[in-house]
């Protein structure tokens, strides 16, 4: 039997890899790597395979917040009185709850890397706010109940069959004098004329 792999064992991309050689340069330039050292580190990110494998060369360079690869340990998220904050390069699992007790919630896809085409967030918010920041390209779909409560998707039309294709962020909410709320993020605009000098 097939078992889906753990954010750990998720293969690494070649943008997953600069991340972290742009991290190792910055440590070696500031002296808390050596030359060897950030040598050294720099060939294992070159031939990592998997998302584990880089997040061990940085784990001692910088706090948990400012990994260039986040690999939560917790499948859900969890908001009382608080606020919460998942951004980055993160790896988003297939299913999971988020809830905002009296808090608040924002989720940021906007680099995350998506374990499956169909995700589902299972987002209560109690008079509190959850908030997704969502890909340019992946669709939104928003269903549930509400009781005082407000759900909204703004910035893209809602999912249809060729949206299949690039992704689909299923959002079932349960709301009770809170809001769930999905945009997407913005692609960054060009302008032809304008250069840097």
């Amino acid at each position: 039997m097939y078992s889906r792999p753990g954010p750990h064992d998720l293969r690494a991309s070649d943008a997953d890899r600069e991340l972290v050689i742009k991290l190792l340069s910055e440590a070696a330039g500031d002296g808390r790597l050596t030359l060897s050292e950030h040598a050294e580190r720099s060939e294992r990110a070159l031939n990592a395979r998997t998302l584990g494998e880089l997040a061990r060369l940085t784990s001692d360079l910088t706090l948990p917040s400012g990994q260039p690869i986040q690999l939560y340990p917790r499948r859900s998220v969890t908001a009382m009185f608080a606020r919460e904050r998942r951004q980055g390069r993160w790896v988003v699992p297939s299913a999971f709850p988020v809830t905002a007790f009296f808090g608040d919630v924002v989720l940021d896809l906007s680099q995350a890397i998506l374990s499956s085409q169909r995700v589902t967030i299972y987002a209560t918010a109690i008079a509190g706010q959850i908030k997704l920041i969502v890909p340019a390209g992946v669709a939104v779909e928003m269903a549930g109940r509400s009781v005082l409560g407000v759900r909204s998707v703004r910035g893209q039309a809602r999912a249809s069959a060729q949206d299949q294709a690039t992704g689909v962020i299923e959002v079932r909410t349960l709301t009770f004098g809170g809001a769930v709320k999905a945009t997407t993020a913005r692609r960054p605009r060009w302008r032809p004329g304008l250069r840097r000098r």
